[in-house]
């Protein structure tokens, strides 16, 4: 990829040799001072007349036109400075897949019925946090179906009074009706998100439908394992049991459809969503984008037109910079679960958060993983998921014990609690699978991880599916 030579003095753009964020002040620029800069470094590359000042001024076109304003409440400043992603401080926000059926694509993905086009639902809500020193991601979905109390709200034509035990999807419907605008649905989200979580996340990104196929057509479509055969009459969408590659119509529609898949709820379809988000992600690095100029920018161009960026994160310099940073991110350090729930005393088809909710959200706080062994407190995490499913108070997850091949029924029983290499889950003696991160039990025939206690579906076994079901080899 070509650089200027002022790169390196741009905020947030140190190039590819910088493979972790920088903690220095030096690097906490104000808004207008990168402005300026970026300005100038673009008005140089045009007069120069080079194919960077097109690409910049192109991006940045897109960009601006995709922002999306804050509405000051609560939790949430207006004056949201820029995101920085060489602070050293973890960088959170909001992903909000958008139900409209504006649009033919939307209508193609979604279902165009009359009583819905023109409505603004949230179909999917996920908080995201990208970790300080940007070698983990933790992804959170939050049920639409689930009843929360949720704060008072300013949308840009008036105020909606706090409102209790109701459904979630209903705070993005509501503000979006009351407001008629993306920045009072998405504020108000995020001001309810905030309170929920203790969380003080300041940005959101919004997708539709026809943006989501569009990300997944730039990158050629996605592998996905479809564990069952899917026959949804609302749709028309037909998949048979195997590996697909799906384009991105087909993708989207598949993880968003409840028809017919799991026990058809809410939560089953958010682990299908999580994992379309690790697929692409795996498709996207592993095109090497980093060694294509063109093909990044058009993956870019595609991504940013469809998008809707809260002011704080659409700024093209730390886009870029973000970006930078995480080019070495593994996959398999992006950690995904729904948020725990069971369902609700009023309405069984409703659901409500547990109290591990909360255990999800204090480790966010802290900015740890969600589960899995962090180099601060691998013990403590090992331990507590050998412990959820009840069968064991050892630790499934690499202690000084797990390798002794023992005498007695406690070496034995030690050496079944370790992790299969492919697959990642612990196999009990009577053949219950055991996902060693969350503790949940896992469906052999679909993949799912359940609540050990609820039942509930958390999240999706993803190297258990592709290897087992769909019998991929596993990529280094």
């Amino acid at each position: 990829m070509t650089t200027s030579p002022a790169g390196d003095k741009l905020p947030n753009v140190n190039g590819l040799r910088d493979a972790k964020p920088r903690h220095s002040l030096g690097y906490r620029v104000q808004h207008r001072a990168r402005t300026i800069v970026a300005s100038v470094i673009a008005a140089m590359l045009v007069f120069s007349g080079t194919a960077a000042a097109a690409t910049w001024l192109d991006v940045n076109g897109i960009i601006k036109d995709h922002s999306v304003e804050i509405i000051g409440q609560g939790s949430l400043d207006a004056n949201t400075s820029i995101i920085d992603p060489n602070s050293g401080k973890p960088i959170e926000f909001v992903l909000i897949g958008q139900d409209s059926r504006d649009g033919e694509e939307n209508q193609s993905v979604g279902g165009n019925f009359d009583d819905v086009v023109g409505n603004h639902q949230a179909d999917t809500t996920m908080v995201a946090q990208i970790s300080a020193d940007r070698t983990k991601i933790n992804l959170v979905s939050i049920p639409r179906d689930s009843l929360v109390d949720i704060p008072q709200c300013e949308t840009t034509n008036g105020t909606i009074p706090a409102q209790y035990n109701v459904m979630f999807n209903s705070i993005f419907a509501n503000a979006y009706q009351t407001g008629g605008d993306l920045a009072s649905a998405a504020s108000c989200t995020l001001n309810a998100v905030n309170s929920l979580t203790g969380l003080n996340i300041q940005n959101f990104i919004v997708v539709d439908f026809a943006g989501l196929v569009k990300m997944i057509n730039a990158v050629g479509g996605v592998d996905l394992c479809i564990p069952q055969d899917v026959d949804d009459p609302y749709t028309s969408l037909q998949l048979t049991k195997g590996l697909h590659h799906l384009d991105g119509h087909q993708a989207t529609q598949y993880a968003r459809t409840r028809h017919g898949l799991g026990d058809g709820s809410d939560t089953s379809r958010t682990t299908r969503q999580q994992y379309l988000i690790k697929q692409l992600m795996n498709e996207a690095l592993s095109k090497n984008l980093f060694t294509d100029t063109a093909q990044l920018y058009q993956l870019a161009k595609s991504a940013l037109q469809s998008l809707y960026i809260s002011q704080g994160m659409a700024d093209t310099a730390a886009l870029a910079g973000l970006a930078m940073s995480l080019k070495d991110f593994n996959p398999s350090n992006l950690y995904s679960q729904t948020v725990p729930v069971v369902s609700a005393p009023s309405d069984p088809n409703r659901s409500v958060w547990t109290d591990e909710a909360e255990t999800l959200w204090e480790k966010m706080r802290a900015d740890k993983p969600i589960y899995g062994s962090d180099e601060s407190d691998a013990n403590t995490d090992a331990n507590t998921a050998g412990n959820s499913d009840g069968s064991s108070d050892n630790s499934t997850d690499g202690t000084d014990n797990t390798d002794n091949t023992g005498t007695d029924n406690t070496g034995s029983q030690e050496a079944a609690q370790t992790p299969d290499p492919v697959t990642g889950l612990i196999t009990q003696a009577d053949g219950t699978l055991i996902d060693p991160n969350t503790g949940g039990t896992v469906d052999p025939e679909d993949g799912s991880i359940h609540d050990a206690l609820t039942g509930q579906y958390i999240g999706l076994a993803d190297r258990y599916l592709n290897a087992t079901v769909c019998a991929v080899p596993a990529k280094n």
